[in-house]
């Protein structure tokens, strides 16, 4: 029983730094583009990007 006054007090603190940190996280801007690095998977690099004057 002794040991649990120890392990809550950890345990909530060790769970308020992880909501801290994703909270830090979400206001940084980590999350504002999750589709994004799936869609630049599909370029390829050995392709060069075609140059804006071409396709004007």
């Amino acid at each position: 029983m002794s040991g649990l006054v120890f392990l809550i007090p950890i345990a909530l603190m060790m769970g308020a730094m992880g909501l801290a940190g994703f909270l830090w996280a979400v206001r940084s801007g980590q999350f504002d583009d999750p589709d994004g690095a799936a869609a630049r998977i599909l370029i390829s690099p050995d392709e060069p990007l075609p140059d804006r004057k071409q396709v004007e």
